[in-house]
């Protein structure tokens, strides 16, 4: 597979996750949110990943200036990158659809808030997350770049270490024992079954 058509699949894999969070953000604005859990460090830690998830590789698909950094894989690479990142988007769309109202961008409950256990929720508790994981193995199967090939998953690892025990906690505090045993029945990214 060819550096351009690897760039052309990554940028058209993009342009889908996005349209599924824009079709998500509207449908939840409407919600209130009722527990409000950003801070500043999550702030920071969320531009760290936009970064890494959507500037470098931008810059480096649209220009030359991060070339000296490439690196080599097998043509084949492409090909395991463009499965790994159709699969984020099935389960970066099926976590949204499953969530509905419940999602929410940053560390929020919303008004009539549901702990939601069923579709990829019933196998793990964060699918957008195991997403994210699929997104950023992808990116560096796609982009050969020491830089913006690998710029996600370098970003992502301390947003993912911070933020998934403060959500976790967040949905103990609101749904106690219910979410206790949820727990204890999933996987946190990957389902328990594999494990």
């Amino acid at each position: 597979m060819s550096e351009v058509t690897r760039k052309v699949i990554f940028l058209i894999c993009f342009i889908v996750v996005f349209v599924i969070r824009f079709y998500f953000a509207r449908l939840v604005k409407q919600n209130k949110i009722t527990d409000d859990r950003r801070t500043t460090q999550e702030k920071l830690s969320l531009l760290l990943t936009f970064l890494g998830m959507f500037i470098l590789p931008l810059v480096g698909v649209f220009t030359p200036w991060l070339d000296f950094a490439g690196y080599n894989l097998p043509d084949w690479t492409g090909w395991f990158g463009t499965v790994f990142f159709v699969l984020a988007i099935w389960l970066f769309w099926r976590s949204h659809t499953d969530l509905s109202l419940n999602w929410s961008a940053s560390l929020a409950v919303r008004e009539n808030h549901s702990l939601v256990d069923t579709g990829v929720y019933r196998y793990i508790r964060h699918p957008m997350y195991a997403a994210f994981w699929l997104w950023g193995i992808a990116q560096a199967l796609l982009l050969h770049n020491w830089i913006y090939g690998l710029s996600y998953i370098v970003s992502f690892v301390p947003m993912y270490l911070k933020r998934v025990p403060q959500e976790e906690q967040m949905m103990l505090d609101t749904f106690r024992e219910q979410y206790q045993d949820y727990m204890s029945g999933t996987g946190r990214v990957i389902p328990k079954f594999l494990l």
